[in-house]
């Protein structure tokens, strides 16, 4: 697996003020080490993960199943390889109310799920968009894998991932890049 992967912590920033989706992730020292930009008027999501700005190595691919689904599934691919790695679902009309992502096995076996820490603060949210930070929880199977969150900033978007309690690597931190990405995506597309 490529060594981009290996950290416990990374920083995603989208950038906000651009006609496409860009995506940078920055390591715990600071360092670009991914981008993404996402491609403008595309019906079906294809998301291509690169190890730099200048798109010189692919190492992460993101396709949706299906033009429009409301519980939109998503493969995530080892761009090297072209293996999946994984799928992550919307869990749709129950994202309505507190936003929750299943995560599944390269045969479409649910493993383990990311999900809004509380219901009454997905709500306060809902209310008052980009005033009350997001924070999410990934577990596998009842273990606690990853922490998601987000920076009180009404102007960037800032999302800190942090691994670091998953000291068994149940999670697969491409995955983990994949979900990250897609939250940004999602919270762009509702602002």
């Amino acid at each position: 697996m490529n060594p981009i992967f290996q950290f416990n912590q990374y920083l995603l920033k989208r950038q906000v003020f651009a006609l496409t989706g860009k995506f940078r992730f920055y390591d715990p020292s600071g360092q670009l080490v991914l981008f993404s930009e996402q491609k403008m008027f595309k019906l079906r999501e294809d998301i291509r993960v690169y190890a730099d700005e200048g798109k010189t190595q692919e190492v992460l691919t993101i396709k949706a199943r299906q033009i429009i689904d409301f519980s939109a599934a998503y493969d995530v691919l080892d761009s090297a390889t072209g293996q999946k790695i994984g799928a992550l679902r919307r869990k749709g009309l129950a994202s309505m109310l507190r936003d929750e992502w299943e995560i599944l096995d390269v045969n479409d076996n649910p493993v383990g799920k990311l999900f809004e820490d509380s219901m009454g603060l997905a709500l306060l949210r809902r209310l008052l968009t980009g005033l009350v930070p997001q924070n999410y929880d990934v577990t596998i199977g009842e273990t606690r894998v990853a922490d998601y969150r987000q920076n009180f900033n009404p102007f960037t978007y800032h999302l800190n991932i942090d691994f670091s309690m998953d000291s068994a690597n149940q999670l697969d931190r491409r995955i983990g890049i994949a979900l990250g990405i897609l939250l940004a995506v999602v919270e762009g597309r509702q602002q």
